[in-house]
């Protein structure tokens, strides 16, 4: 398992990561306490170290979860990031949930939010410190320099050692991730980033290595299981709690098109699974310091463990795969990126590929 230093900070963190919001509802399949603590601590055996969770996640049941994987394995071994922004969910909004629907809750940002989310977070995982805290799902809205100065006190205090925003929900919000990572100086940005979401993953890892500080965390990182060769056909049938459900069609008509090509370019002369090929790709870009997969069974486990063993793609193969992607695969407008979700940019959303000046430019 390779191991990367988040730049500007003491924090070094597996390039596999575990994030076990896959516990906090029914959406990725039913997991009994013991299941899902079983999996967490065979991650610790295969060199995992970054356990990224949040208190939304199961109202406090994925935090509780992760808290036994550290009284069990030793705090000093973990890499623990959890997250703050939601109050737990009410009743009807959890229930919605678990139909796999995607809807907003109500956020809090204030100082006082903000410390009684340590509080409750730090007794919920039976530690006293938070090595990576993310603002969930923040909008440009919350950007107050009461919000920034009160993560930098609960740094001083060593209740956090270091701060970042995790972008969502779904793809985009590039204001948030370059007003965090370039002027607001955070640790981390998390985002929908893989093979075939390529636009905003990039640019911010590009924006971390050239401001020499910060990284990037991976999530949906085999594009909601296309690039895991986990549906046959576009005729699939997602189960009843399955949030893909919703998902515009064309994902999963244009991602089983775009497989068929890079398992006759790549698949056999690489001689890996596109699960490997997008996650070693991943590994490959300057400024990712760690990625999340959906990992579910000891199969999941076994096979991303493998692909984080450090081993980059060939320059050649690179290029190659950002050409194609570039192109959409040669298949035309229908099977460009979703749009971007905005919250500056009217409508909502803003065309994939859509690029404004670098913030970087000007730190």
């Amino acid at each position: 398992m390779q191991h990367r230093r988040i730049p500007g900070t003491d924090l070094e963190v597996s390039l596999l990561g575990f994030g076990n919001f896959v516990f906090g509802n029914n959406w990725w399949g039913d997991f009994s306490d013991t299941e899902a603590v079983r999996l967490q601590n065979r991650a610790v055996d295969l060199g995992v170290t970054f356990f990224d969770t949040a208190p939304a996640y199961g109202k406090g049941r994925a935090e509780n979860l992760l808290g036994r994987t550290i009284a069990d394995v030793g705090r000093d071994r973990l890499v623990i990031s959890t997250k703050f922004g939601y109050p737990f969910a009410t009743a009807k909004i959890e229930q919605d949930r678990e139909e796999g629907k995607h809807r907003e809750r109500e956020q809090h940002w204030t100082p006082k939010d903000v410390r009684g989310e340590v509080e409750g977070s730090l007794g919920r995982l039976g530690t006293d410190r938070i090595d990576l805290y993310q603002a969930h799902n923040v909008k440009l809205d919350a950007y107050a320099d009461d919000l920034f100065a009160t993560l930098e006190a609960l740094k001083d205090e060593g209740k956090i050692r270091a701060w970042g925003v995790a972008l969502g929900p779904a793809i985009g919000w590039r204001e948030e991730g370059q007003e965090a990572l370039v002027a607001r100086g955070a640790d981390t940005v998390q985002t929908v980033f893989n093979l075939y979401e390529q636009d905003l993953g990039l640019e911010l890892c590009e924006a971390a290595t050239g401001l020499g500080r910060g990284g990037v965390i991976a999530r949906v990182p085999t594009n909601s299981g296309i690039l895991d060769e986990e549906f046959a056909s576009a005729d699939h049938k997602f189960a009843p709690h399955d949030h893909r459900k919703y998902r515009d069609r064309a994902w999963l008509v244009q991602g089983l098109k775009k497989n068929q090509i890079l398992r006759e370019r790549f698949g056999g002369p690489l001689g890996m699974s596109l699960r490997e090929l997008s996650t070693r790709w991943l590994a490959s870009q300057p400024g990712l310091v760690t990625i999340e997969p959906n990992l579910l069974s000891d199969r999941d486990l076994d096979d991303f463990a493998h692909a984080c063993d450090g081993v980059p793609l060939e320059a050649e193969t690179l290029a190659e795969l950002r050409a194609l992607y570039l192109d959409d695969f040669g298949l035309g407008e229908a099977a460009h990126p979703c749009d971007f979700k905005s919250s500056v940019a009217e409508g909502g959303s803003l065309r994939a590929g859509y690029v404004e000046p670098a913030l970087a430019a000007d730190a």
